[in-house]
C-alpha cells in the first residue's frame, strides 16, 4: 500500500508560477508523476521522473514545466512556470508499483488569463 499526499496548486494568474508536491508514504516508488485532467477532457500525462531522476514531459509542458524528486523525502515536485489558461485542470501525483496504480487526492490548478 501506498500513500500520495498532495500539496500545492491555487489560482494563478497566466504567465506566473506554482508550485506542486507529492510525498509517498514509503520508500522504494519508482517512477513518479503527474498527471492532470480538464473538464470533459481525458487525464493525461504531464511530467514523469524516474528513480534515477531521468524526467519526461508531455509536448504541451516542455521548457515552462520541471519536475524533480528528493528521494530522502520520498517527494516529488512540479514546479510550473509561465502557466497558460489551458494548463487549468486537477493535477494527480501518480506511481505504479506491484502492478497497481496509486493516485494522490489531486488539486485543482486554475489560470486565470
Amino acid at each position: 500500500q501506498v500513500q500520495l499526499v498532495e500539496s500545492g496548486g491555487g489560482l494563478v494568474q497566466a504567465g506566473g508560477p506554482l508550485r506542486l508536491s507529492c510525498a509517498a508514504s514509503r520508500i522504494g516508488i519508482g517512477t513518479m508523476g503527474w498527471y492532470r485532467q480538464a473538464p470533459g477532457k481525458q487525464r493525461e500525462s504531464v511530467a514523469t521522473i524516474t528513480t534515477g531522476g531521468n524526467p519526461n514531459y508531455a509536448d504541451s509542458v516542455k521548457d515552462r514545466f520541471t519536475i524533480s524528486r528528493d528521494n530522502v523525502k520520498n517527494t516529488a515536485y512540479l514546479q510550473m512556470n509561465s502557466l497558460k489558461p489551458e494548463d487549468t485542470a486537477v493535477y494527480y501525483c501518480h506511481c505504479y508499483i506491484g502492478g497497481r496504480n496509486y493516485w494522490g487526492q489531486g488539486n485543482q490548478v486554475t489560470v486565470s488569463s
